[in-house]
């Protein structure tokens, strides 16, 4: 298993800290410990993680294990310091060196009682916070919130006070530049500030369990993670690209579970009864099971509900999205189906570019340049075992999309990899067999040290034409030995930023292996081994260096598997044979050259490039104005830049943003908008201009027109000219 980075998720948190791991339904008080069947798991984890047989760098239970532990469990907690005390924290300093005797006991009463401290600290801080909305707030006087509080010291209660104070002034501050009236504004903060409340006191013993289990997990590496059996469930989903459900997006909106999209094909759109925005507001099962009110209900435990076998019938209660809360529910019936999560599969389309004029002739026709767009390396590992016919794997979607390619006559291919995280070890190895004949794809070092050569067996490939590779910083692991073999074999170009650097290989564990309980333990995702190129380098902190370089989005230093003190450190192996198709060094200087005079004169790549460097200054800063002159200020200036960026696009002839006219900030988080306009919003962006996909593509032309119309440059950057490295033909 070669997974991706968790995405970034939950953003009404972001400024506050609140923790990633609001999910279920409350059901009575928190306990106090964990259950037997959790302590057990605790054992077993601690046992695979610290055993050199399993973990590729297993790390003693020590004194110094427990500070780290410590540390990454406040930090899960509370990240941003705005709940928590300094005097909590010396108080808790007492278990710093014994949390290591806690896990390998099993007795885990320090975790829940910092948890239980910490979800006391919230209720006082929400207290606060909604205290401060009887006033109003003075906008006129010099102030700044600064919002990234995580390398700062603890505060005292009265420094918290005034943190939450500038906090909630900044949240009243941006509704009221979105035009939100007092008594309006007061409405939604206090309702906001009380679902934050509600959402912490409805966290189970499991989601402690989890959370203090994985402060544990990740101080052995980054990518080393315990899920619970629901969460496993999850991830294994995400991986599959399939459920068995009715095919409906949920999210949570106040006490109600609202439906946000509909699968295209699933159960719930083929009804005709479902729509987006609808309220779920009870569940039965079959023909005739007790309806369930789940209004009220953490959005997990009503997704286990409608979630079931295939063939079997949910009903839902649903308040249509046209009616207010307080309409007549209307009731549906559904037959459950297998749903294919389409969203995240591979796509295609084809983009008309013309070559730039300072090539060779200056007067070559338009390239047709086939993009693949590719989310995750995606596969149905149950299926495939199964031998099922159908199962979901990006290799084989990529490889039919590559079919239609050439079957409408495409110059050249682009694979779309940005922002891909990984997947399946597996899927990157046969992914890159569709563009090599046969050979080796990726080294593999276990724990022993034994080092084992995966690669393409099969003969054949299904694309033997120019080839590119578009990669950004959040382009991880699995990406990065597709885009380092590609690199290695001089089968295709590299474009965009230097990617992620995760170079190790994860392994799932159930941990129900073991025999004893009735109860499942959920599984382990834990590192086994670590990836090596095919020419002995690893990318584990250095990531894949693209053969033309875009600017980069974000700062290494602050994102990437650098940034992790505990990840491995970058290391080498010795090569071994592979096949050289081409030699791009040669080509390179003419291709940045083209490039750099082509951007010179592209707006929205410039615009682009603008927009970069003013997100980096400001994260640098991390902080806002409170000064309300200010903030207008500074709003008029990005509508106005907006509007003129509009104007542009319209003279030059160039395809309208149909966002460019709603991308100001409305003050509210996900779960406050209205839910349709929000989908259509998400849509749009969809079409919003792509300039560095644009870019890509025209590099790739220039290169097989400058190979096409020079062929004795093209014999040097081609040398092979058998199976595949058919750019000049």
């Amino acid at each position: 298993m070669n997974t991706r980075p968790l995405p970034r998720l939950f953003l009404v948190a972001l400024a506050l800290g609140l923790p990633l791991l609001l999910a279920g339904r409350a059901d009575g008080a928190l306990p106090q410990e964990p259950t037997k069947v959790q302590a057990t798991t605790a054992k077993l984890v601690q046992g695979v993680l610290s055993d050199s047989r399993y973990a590729y760098r297993p790390r003693p239970l020590d004194d110094a294990l427990s500070q780290d532990m410590f540390d990454r469990f406040l930090e899960s907690l509370d990240g941003n310091k705005v709940f928590l005390t300094a005097s909590d924290i010396e108080e808790f300093s007492a278990w710093r060196t014994r949390l290591d005797d806690a896990l390998r006991s099993g007795e885990l009463g320090p975790a829940y009682t910092m948890f239980a401290r910490y979800q006391q600290r919230v209720d006082e801080r929400v207290t606060h916070a909604r205290s401060l909305l009887a006033d109003g707030f003075d906008f006129t006087v010099d102030e700044r919130w600064a919002y990234d509080r995580e390398e700062l010291p603890w505060a005292t209660r009265a420094e918290l006070d005034d943190i939450w104070r500038r906090s909630v002034k900044n949240d009243w501050l941006r509704l009221k530049l979105a035009g939100k009236e007092g008594d309006a504004i007061r409405e939604t903060l206090d309702k906001r500030y009380a679902n934050l409340a509600e959402s912490v006191s409805e966290l189970k013993g499991e989601d402690v369990f989890q959370t203090f289990l994985n402060a544990y997990t990740s101080a052995i590496d980054p990518h080393t993670t315990y899920f619970t059996p629901h969460s496993a469930e999850n991830f294994n989903l995400q991986m599959s690209l399939s459920l068995e459900g009715i095919g409906a997006v949920l999210q949570k909106q106040d006490d109600v579970v609202v439906v946000r999209e509909i699968v295209v094909g699933g159960p719930a759109d083929l009804s005709r009864k479902v729509a987006a925005g609808d309220r779920i507001v009870g569940v039965g099962q079959g023909k005739s099971g007790e309806m369930t009110d789940v209004v009220g209900w953490r959005i997990d435990d009503v997704v286990k509900l409608i979630r079931g076998p295939k063939g079997t019938q949910v009903r839902l209660d649903i308040v249509p999205a046209e009616l207010g809360m307080d309409g007549e529910p209307v009731r549906v019936s559904i037959i459950r189906d297998k749903v294919r999560l389409e969203d995240q599969a591979a796509k295609a389309e084809i983009m008309t570019i013309t070559p730039s004029d300072a090539t060779a002739s200056g007067t070559a026709s338009p390239q047709r340049i086939g993009v693949i767009e590719l989310p995750t390396f995606y596969q149905d590992f149950a299926a495939r075992r199964s031998d099922a016919q159908d199962y979901a794997s990006a290799t084989r979607d990529v490889a039919r999309l590559l079919h239609d390619f050439r079957e409408q006559d495409v110059d050249g291919v682009v694979l779309d990899l940005r922002n891909n995280g990984g997947g399946s070890l597996n899927e990157a190895i046969e992914l890159t067999g569709l563009f090599i004949d046969q050979g080796p794809v990726v080294q593999v070092r276990e724990s022993g040290g034994r080092v084992a050569i995966e690669g393409d067996r099969n003969k054949g490939v299904a694309w033997d034409g120019p080839l590119a590779v578009l990669v950004n910083r959040s382009s991880a692991s699995a990406s990065e030995i597709f885009a380092g073999a590609i690199q290695d074999y001089g089968r295709g170009l590299v474009i965009g930023e230097t990617t992620f650097g995760k170079g190790t290989v994860q392994n799932l564990m159930d941990l129900d292996r073991w025999p004893g309980g009735d109860e499942p333990r959920g599984q382990l995702k834990f590192t086994i081994a670590q990836f090596f190129r095919v020419s002995g380098g690893s990318t584990q902190h250095k990531g894949v260096v693209p053969d033309v370089a875009f600017p980069a989005t974000v700062d290494g230093s602050e994102y990437g598997e650098s940034t992790y003190e505990n990840a491995l450190p970058w290391t080498r192996i010795a090569a071994v044979p592979h096949m050289h198709y081409g030699n791009f060094e040669l080509l390179l200087p003419q291709l940045d050259a083209l490039h750099a005079a082509r951007i010179a004169e592209d707006v929205e790549f410039r615009w682009w490039s603008e927009d970069v460097a003013r997100f980096r200054a400001d994260s640098e800063r991390a902080w806002v104005s409170l000064n309300e002159a200010e903030r207008r200020a500074e709003r008029d200036a990005d509508e106005a830049r907006r509007k003129q960026r509009q104007e542009t696009r319209a003279s030059l002839g160039l395809a309208l943003d149909p966002l460019a006219g709603d991308r100001q900030d409305d003050g509210l988080q996900a779960n406050e908008r209205d839910v349709r306009q929000d989908v259509a919003r998400q849509e749009l962006a969809e079409d919003s201009p792509d300039p560095l996909l644009r870019e890509s593509a025209a590099i790739l032309a220039d290169a097989i027109v400058l190979l096409a119309e020079d062929r004795q440059l093209a014999a040097a950057v081609l040398p092979v000219s058998t199976a595949v490295g058919h750019w000049a033909d």
